[in-house]
């Protein structure tokens, strides 16, 4: 049987040398490759619970144990799926500190997958030869985006994959309409790090692209009495968790997800729901010259208790442009979500996994109000 590797930045690093740490004294490593070296380390030597920090994107991060027949039963249902083989090739460009990472690794140990693995950058494809071939990858939306506007030669190296997963953020409208130029089957993710990733996919592009999820198999799922979802399953030990996400339960296996219930904003006594008024505002964009990151956020208000403010990343959009953008949001949205004010960020602050952090951001620019005031 041929030695088995895996690449890192570029440098080959055989099984056997990772599990005793052999390589240590002749390969420089900087900080990343050091840890994603342990956790493979870890892997290969049969350690059976591992501590992961969640993102932090919702809340406050926290360290939690999975064993690792979770990871490894979250694994199989994804090689299963995307009907992935020995030998196939799997291109690792998320954090692998973090659960969509650390997954991506544990599904090519499991299928005896080909491994490579780069930093996490924006435009990941940039660090691979377009010769490669791979099989299997998954993005975050920010780096489909840059992959599809920076290199569009690259398009036939994503039409050849087997299957691409993106997650770690909603998409907006033009970017899942920018999917659609991908002939190689996309699936956007639904899941969490207590899930060991995802448990339900949608299809994003192609002519069975849906608005829903699809539970993969095994897992059943519920509401709770506020509409939010309910998972029960091997991946969760047979327990009930139970999530923030508001989520439409069209079949016992199919749901709409419709944002998260700590993600309302009363305004004048009247609860709005974040994500609805964010879609809302990502097709008024739709037709502007590289639309900005944005995000909704209350701010007190003496009259309304409060008010909903926009906050866009870059500089200032032109007067003109900016009335034009209010004129088509009052057509889309009542009156009361229209936010009443719009504020500008440099650059909005990100977790250590690229996703958006609300919290940093309008700490950053001192508009954070405590939720219990």
């Amino acid at each position: 049987m041929a030695e088995q590797y895996l690449t890192l930045n570029g440098n080959k690093f055989y099984y056997d040398e990772i599990a005793d740490y052999s390589f240590r004294n002749s390969i420089p490593l900087n900080g990343y490759e050091s840890k994603t070296l342990e956790f493979c380390r870890s892997w290969l030597n049969g350690v059976q619970e591992f501590p992961i920090q969640t993102s932090g994107s919702t809340g406050v991060p926290k360290t939690i144990i999975l064993t690792r027949k979770q990871l490894e039963t979250s694994a199989r249902r994804t090689v299963k799926t995307l009907n992935l083989k020995a030998g196939d090739c799997t291109f690792i460009c998320l954090n692998t500190e973090y659960i969509a990472g650390m997954m991506m690794l544990v599904r090519g140990f499991l299928a005896n997958l080909q491994i490579i693995i780069v930093e996490p950058i924006s435009n990941p494809l940039t660090l691979v030869s377009p010769e490669e071939n791979i099989a299997f990858a998954s993005f975050v939306p920010m780096q489909l985006h840059a992959i599809l506007s920076e290199t569009p030669e690259r398009l036939e190296q994503l039409n050849s994959m087997k299957g691409i997963l993106v997650g770690g953020a909603p998409l907006t409208p033009t970017q899942e309409r920018e999917l659609q130029q991908v002939s190689a089957p996309i699936f956007h993710t639904y899941g969490m790090t207590e899930t060991a990733s995802h448990i339900a996919l949608r299809k994003l592009n192609g002519p069975d692209a849906a608005a829903y999820y699809n539970v993969l198999d095994d897992i059943t799922v519920g509401l709770d009495k506020r509409g939010c979802l309910t998972i029960k399953g091997d991946i969760t030990n047979n327990e009930l968790l139970v999530t923030n996400d508001i989520v439409e339960l069209l079949t016992p296996t199919r749901f709409r997800w419709l944002g998260r219930a700590d993600n309302t904003i009363n305004t004048g006594g009247v609860k709005v729901q974040v994500e609805t008024v964010e879609l809302a505002i990502s097709k008024a964009m739709i037709g502007m010259e590289n639309p900005p990151r944005f995000f909704i956020a209350p701010q007190p208000d003496e009259v309304l208790g409060d008010k909903i403010v926009l906050l866009v990343e870059g500089a200032p959009l032109p007067p003109a442009q900016e009335q034009e953008l209010f004129e088509r949001m009052r057509d889309l949205l009542r009156k009361f979500e229209i936010p009443k004010e719009v504020y500008y960020a440099p650059a909005f602050s990100q977790t250590t996994t690229g996703k958006l952090s609300r919290l940093k951001t309008l700490q950053k620019m001192g508009l954070y109000t405590d939720p219990t005031r």
